[in-house]
């Protein structure tokens, strides 16, 4: 039977250490601070943003909400986020996606500065994930992948690793942050051939694919490692990943659950993305 790799163990971990630096941040003065951007009210970006709130006020991060409505002409959604970019008072912007189709989001996302950018969301910042010039911060859910395995001293080195999916938000990012850690990796997809066969060759396995249950037993083999990162609603309305977790957890090592998994995660790299980022401002 396989460990199960709690998120809110990592997550724990993750606020006492923030909690400091938060607390050590205001003796000197600044208060650290996410703006949260969203245009709109779609319930699923509600829903997060509430779960972020809970988090930051957790670990002494403040909130600033800025909500713009629906049909925001663009220029005033620009002319928000370099507001936020001037603002010395906030050290990270979080700003929710998919924009309304009326909206140029490749030219609206590049607006925001890439020491603000704390979901590598910009295309410097998406570019450093690759170059390893750590500019600003790569993808949280990215990150929170690596922080799992950090957690569990499951070190990548060596290791053969097989990414599931190939988004900018977690599959390319996540490929380019095993690699500098010296893992071998292979980016995999829904159209690769034989994918099968692929994943159950890997020792470590990232699903994020955004299929439910997509990867069944026959996808893995004894001994692995499984991130899934997947958030799906399956027939009977039950939040599942891509990774069958019933019929797995017996053949692998270890898995991530969901939910309770690498989604526990996310929002804790989140806010520590913006403590960090405020920290850089003592060096200014």
């Amino acid at each position: 039977m396989a460990t199960v790799l709690k998120g809110s163990e990592v997550a724990h971990a993750f606020d006492a250490e923030i909690i400091d630096k938060s607390k050590s941040l205001r003796t000197k003065g600044i208060d650290p601070t996410l703006a949260i951007l969203r245009v709109g009210g779609r319930e699923d970006d509600i829903s997060y943003e509430k779960g972020v709130a809970r988090r930051a006020e957790k670990v002494g991060v403040s909130i600033r909400n800025v909500v713009l409505p629906a049909d925001v002409e663009q220029s005033a959604l620009v002319q928000a986020i370099e507001s936020l970019n001037a603002d010395t008072s906030v050290h990270g912007v979080l700003m929710f996606r998919p924009l309304p189709g009326h909206i140029d989001e490749n030219l609206v996302r590049n607006v925001l500065v890439p020491t603000k950018d704390i979901d590598g969301i910009t295309d410097l910042v998406l570019a450093s994930v690759f170059t390893g010039t750590g500019v600003g911060y790569a993808p949280c859910t990215a990150a929170a992948c690596m922080e799992i395995l950090d957690h569990y001293d499951i070190d990548p080195k060596g290791k053969k690793a097989v990414v599931v999916g190939r988004s900018l938000v977690v599959g390319k990012p996540v490929a380019m942050m095993l690699l500098s850690r010296n893992a071998t990796v292979t980016i995999a997809h829904s159209r690769t051939e034989g994918l099968s066969s692929v994943t159950r060759d890997a020792d470590i396995v990232i699903a994020c694919v955004g299929k439910a249950k997509m990867l069944g037993a026959s996808y893995f083999s004894a001994g692995q490692i499984v991130i899934d990162v997947g958030i799906n609603v399956d027939e009977g309305d039950t939040l599942v990943g891509d990774v069958d977790f019933t019929a797995v957890k017996s053949i692998v090592g270890a898995i991530t659950p969901v939910p309770g998994g690498v989604g526990t995660v996310t929002t804790g790299v989140l806010v520590k993305h913006v403590v960090d980022a405020a920290i850089k401002t003592l060096g200014q």
